[in-house]
């Protein structure tokens, strides 16, 4: 096997557990299609059949996302009270996250987050309430839809909803 073999079946491996990552990312959050891109590199994600879910009626302030050290494992313990809260989108348009903003980082109620750019107007994305930053969902620069989760924050103990 030459390196080039070898090299070609590390980007099957990883690509094969990218699709189905982002597979359960498009059926958590409910969207229809997704898409990555790290350099030259696009990914792109379809969810197969079916219709797409109504738009919420209200704007998204935040939205119950499940947790754990991986996106698709199970939150612990009693899964009515969801661990982190995803923060939807306020429009449709192109996300751009605050500078500075990461994994780990505390966020306070009313701070944004980002925002989101629709025909030249820019809608905040603010934090519903404090706590830490636990995963950036979104990529900077990404198209996102009405209530698509950009960011998921794990509440401060006792912040208020």
């Amino acid at each position: 096997m030459t390196d080039t073999d070898r090299a070609l079946d590390a980007v099957r491996a990883a690509a094969d557990d990218l699709v189905a990552q982002l597979g359960e990312r498009l059926e958590r959050h409910g969207l229809t299609e997704i898409e990555v891109a790290h350099g030259d590199f696009r990914l792109r994600v379809s969810a197969s059949g079916g219709s797409r879910p109504p738009e919420p009626a209200d704007p998204p302030a935040a939205i119950a996302a499940p947790s754990g050290p991986h996106a698709s494992d199970p939150p612990p313990g009693d899964d009515a009270t969801p661990t982190t809260v995803g923060v939807g989108a306020p429009a449709v348009g192109y996300f751009i996250y605050a500078d500075g903003l990461g994994p780990g980082l505390p966020v306070t109620k009313g701070d944004v987050i980002g925002h989101v750019e629709m025909l030249g107007v820019r809608h905040d994305v603010r934090a519903p309430r404090s706590g830490t930053v636990r995963h950036l969902v979104a990529e900077s620069g990404e198209a996102v839809e009405y209530g698509q989760v950009v960011v998921e924050i794990e509440p401060a103990p006792g912040a208020s909803r």
